[in-house]
């Protein structure tokens, strides 16, 4: 291992929505974040805005920011961490919630351990784990599956599949949906599932709006939420 001062890889924790940053990230998780100038971003343009928001120490336009998206070539991820190789601290920062959990971040930290650069998880919230915490789904054996295919077919299929694992298992299957889609998702979980199994819908988590409810499907089928547009954390435990 190199003796050579290297920088720092910081996961940044976003904010799911709209809610004031100091109200879900803890403040020496801001203040840390406040310092950085250098940010590795799924999206550069939400990055500065929410640098804004907590107030960076630099002004804007002093600070670097790269983008890290799921359309990012694996040959271009080694140039995104040089600047740490020769000492500069960096932050990772996902659209939304935690970096490198459903989220094409992980790439870059896979590589910073393979080059020795030390990566620093800061707190901040979590859909996927608020989510399970305020489903009273079984929060000791759970599966994230990211997202289910789209195509009918291939979505009844999965659910299916992910259904008899959960039972086999006795495991909470979660996934996520784009919101657009979410009422779709949550029709075709409603016909493809057992009556008995538990269905927990968790949207807007952290915002005012939001609303966690867990029922079985018999019970989802009378009277099925209205979720389109709503980011939402879908999980179910057959």
């Amino acid at each position: 291992m190199s003796s050579e001062r290297r920088g720092s890889l910081y996961l940044l924790p976003n904010t799911l929505g709209d809610a004031a940053p100091d109200a879900v990230i803890p403040a020496a998780v801001l203040n840390r974040a406040r310092t950085l100038d250098y940010i590795i971003a799924e999206d550069p343009k939400a990055a500065r805005a929410f640098l804004k928001r907590i107030a960076a120490a630099r002004s804007l336009q002093g600070i670097r920011v790269e983008r890290l998206d799921h359309n990012t070539k694996a040959g271009d991820i080694p140039a995104l961490l040089e600047p740490l190789l020769a000492g500069s601290d960096a932050g990772l920062l996902s659209e939304a919630g935690l970096p490198a959990v459903a989220d094409p971040g992980a790439s870059l930290v896979r590589l910073a351990h393979e080059r020795n650069v030390r990566v620093v998880p800061l707190s901040g919230p979590s859909s996927l784990l608020l989510a399970l915490a305020a489903s009273g789904l079984d929060g000791q054996r759970f599966a994230f599956h990211g997202y289910l295919p789209i195509a009918e077919t291939e979505l009844v299929s999965a659910l299916k599949e992910c259904e008899r694992q959960s039972r086999k298992l006795r495991q909470t299957q979660i996934f996520i949906e784009t919101p657009y889609r979410n009422d779709r998702t949550l029709a075709a979980m409603l016909r493809a599932l057992h009556p008995a199994t538990l269905v927990c819908v968790a949207a807007d988590l952290t915002l005012d709006s939001e609303t966690v409810r867990s029922r079985t499907v018999a019970a989802w089928r009378k009277e099925p939420p209205q979720l389109k547009g709503r980011p939402t954390v879908f999980l179910f435990l057959a």
